[in-house]
């Protein structure tokens, strides 16, 4: 893994996850890889936030209160303004029909909880470019 603190300095990332100490996990692990990081506690907040904040990412829970992440991701997909925001299913899903159903409810992808930075950061690679073109 590249030891440079800010590969995605300049870059927002929202994170939806209704549970506090795994929001305070995956809080970390984007400031590590240096982006500015929004926090939604649930699918509703989320999807506000990602139409206020426009963020470079998107990292969603699936399992929430009020409005599920598939739910969210619809909604987010379907405004002209956050359509085209990389979204990633961070779940602790893991069967093949439900990761499935993430994907068709418009999430780009999947992290199966728990996962490490080093499978985030690669995982963002593949949708984001990083700010220092030179790192890889």
């Amino acid at each position: 893994m590249n030891t440079a603190l800010d590969q995605f300095r300049m870059k927002k990332a929202l994170i939806v996850e209704d549970h506090p100490d795994m929001l305070e996990v995956l809080t970390l692990q984007m400031e590590i890889l240096g982006f500015a990081v929004i926090a939604a506690k649930n699918g509703k907040e989320g999807v506000e936030k990602a139409i206020e904040e426009k963020p470079d990412l998107i990292l969603m829970d699936i399992l929430m209160p009020e409005m599920d992440g598939r739910e969210a991701t619809r909604i987010i997909r379907s405004n002209a303004e956050t359509h085209d925001i990389p979204i990633l299913a961070a779940t602790a899903l893991f069967l093949v029909s439900d990761l499935g159903s993430c994907v068709e409810a418009g999430c780009n992808d999947y992290l199966v909880k728990p996962f490490t930075l080093k499978q985030l950061q690669r995982k963002i690679l593949e949708y984001i470019s990083p700010s220092n073109p030179t790192i890889h």
